[in-house]
């Protein structure tokens, strides 16, 4: 089975390339750029849709044949401001230059063409609790099923207060049986406030066939192909994480663990 826990190759430059052939799958692709201020980045969309978050730094963007200015305004993703975002679809070029250091994730899954290029936040985006007691956390919603200008995508950001856990009472979507579940593919990427702590995620399946406890580090991306995917934070360390999600078809549905059916999510 391939690896489900990926460390950054490197501190500068394309650090995560997440590939449908690396994680064995069919859908999710996601690279992330750590760049320092004047370095470029260039890619082509190919045949697939792409979302680009500034997920810290400013950039100025160029792609689809437009210029959408500098992008970003959070220097740390733990000020929890509305990232700034762009959706681009397949058949184009990209390029970012970077105004100051910066971090810029590439979300990416199989695209059908017909949807416009167009800018993502930070209007729109309202960060929004979810959840009770330490099951509290809070969301960012990029591209989720309510906006209808992607084919694949499905992209949020969430803030695990620490001492919380999160994508927790623990859930599955991997199936294709809509409109009881949906297969989706997914990607994690980790960051920790501070950035030397660590928290928890475990990928396991009902039959325990898959059966993964990872610790994650500022970061660290995790690849759930299948089964229940519930992440900790442990007291003294925040985590955020950028989700993306992709499948046959572009609705959010899932089953809960049996053991945990009778928690509040």
């Amino acid at each position: 089975m391939p690896t489900l826990l990926h460390r950054p190759f490197g501190i500068h430059g394309k650090v995560h390339d997440i590939t449908p052939a690396l994680a064995g799958w069919r859908f999710v692709g996601f690279s992330l750029y750590r760049l320092r201020g004047g370095d470029r980045a260039a890619e082509a969309t190919g045949d697939r849709e792409v979302i680009l978050v500034m997920v810290e730094g400013k950039a100025r963007l160029h792609g689809a044949g437009q210029d959408w200015g500098v992008l970003g305004d959070r220097l740390s993703v733990f000020e929890k401001s509305p990232p700034h975002c762009v959706y681009l679809p397949n058949g184009n070029d990209w390029e970012a230059t970077a105004e100051t250091d910066c971090v810029i994730a590439v979300c990416s899954a199989p695209a059908k063409g017909g949807h416009a290029p167009r800018r993502i936040g930070p209007n729109g985006i309202t960060l929004t609790q979810r959840g009770e007691g330490t099951n509290t956390r809070y969301i960012n919603n990029i591209a989720m099923e309510n906006e209808d200008y992607c084919d694949s995508l499905l992209v949020t950001e969430v803030f695990t207060p620490a001492g919380h856990w999160s994508s927790y009472p623990s859930h599955r979507h991997d199936e294709d049986d809509f409109p009881r579940i949906t297969y989706l593919e997914e990607t994690y990427y980790h960051r920790l406030n501070p950035a030397d702590g660590f928290g928890v995620q475990r990928v396991y399946t009902d039959d325990m066939q898959l059966n993964e406890t990872m610790a994650v580090h500022d970061g660290d991306v995790v690849c759930v192909p299948r089964g229940h995917h519930p992440c900790g934070a442990p007291y003294g360390f925040e985590m955020y994480y950028l989700n993306v999600m992709a499948g046959p078809l572009r609705k959010w549905r899932f089953m809960t663990a049996p053991h945990v059916q009778h928690l509040t999510r």
